[in-house]
């Protein structure tokens, strides 16, 4: 299929396939139960995570696409329970293709797949899991424990959202062509209660301000949101760096901001 549809992987569109059937299975059963649930995938490329999901029991797969010749190939893939969508995952709103309830599966394209996270994070309420692969760097940075080097924004806003676990690394080995780094699949579980539009817009405003600057201290780094007088609020020590908070702090910072 590669070959007749000269799909060979674009650097420029974060291209690596992963056409390893039993590794794809293994990454679909990471999602849980899949029966009754409609699925989006993100960029299938040649549909090796595709096969597998038209394998399980999902009630329907929805695969977009934002490389013409991969749309092409994926039109030889049997059509029932399959919905190709050519364009950009970053200009969709995936909540309105597919109903509820609905999952994300999905090998993310490494060069969008934190602006992607952040935007379904925004959304987090509308998705029953997100099971997706990143880079290894950038999957560590997600289920990072507070006081650690990998600890970020990215840490803060997807575990005050979700429950996020660090199930599978790969090997550059398992992609054809095989990147420079290992990759992993993470899987994120929506809380059951999400905060509103404005307390979520806090958070994002925060955890950029804090982290922007980490090596300061916050009564440096938050000048902009109030500083010292926002943290004292809180009960939280003016000369701590945003490292060390802990999310439920974050949140604490976030409901005062909101």
């Amino acid at each position: 299929m590669i070959k007749r549809h000269g799909l060979d992987a674009r650097r420029k569109l974060g291209q690596h396939f992963l056409l390893d059937l039993n590794l794809t299975a293994n990454i679909v059963r990471q999602a849980g139960p899949l029966a009754g649930r409609n699925v989006v995938e993100v960029g299938p490329g040649p549909g090796g995570l595709t096969r597998a999901l038209l394998d399980s029991e999902a009630a329907h797969v929805t695969v977009i696409e934002i490389d013409e010749r991969a749309v092409g190939a994926l039109q030889e893939l049997p059509p029932q329970r399959l919905t190709i969508v050519a364009g950009d995952a970053l200009k969709r709103n995936l909540t309105e293709l597919v109903a509820a309830p609905r999952q994300i599966i999905a090998n993310l394209p490494y060069n969008v797949a934190s602006p992607l996270l952040i935007g379904w994070l925004r959304q987090a309420a509308a998705w029953e899991r997100l099971t997706l692969m990143f880079q290894l760097e950038v999957a560590e940075r997600i289920c990072a424990a507070p006081d650690t080097e990998a600890y970020g924004r990215l840490s803060v806003l997807a575990q005050w959202l979700c429950r996020a676990e660090l199930r599978l690394r790969i090997p550059p080995s398992a992609f054809i062509p095989p990147p420079k780094v290992f990759s992993a699949v993470v899987v994120l579980t929506p809380h059951a209660v999400q905060p509103e539009a404005g307390l979520f817009a806090a958070m994002e405003r925060l955890t950029a301000a804090a982290f922007g600057q980490r090596r300061k201290m916050l009564r440096g780094s938050l000048r902009g949101l109030g500083g010292e007088a926002l943290l004292a609020k809180v009960g939280i020590a003016p000369e701590r760096r945003a490292e060390t908070l802990s999310v439920a702090e974050f949140e604490a910072l976030a409901l005062q901001l909101s």
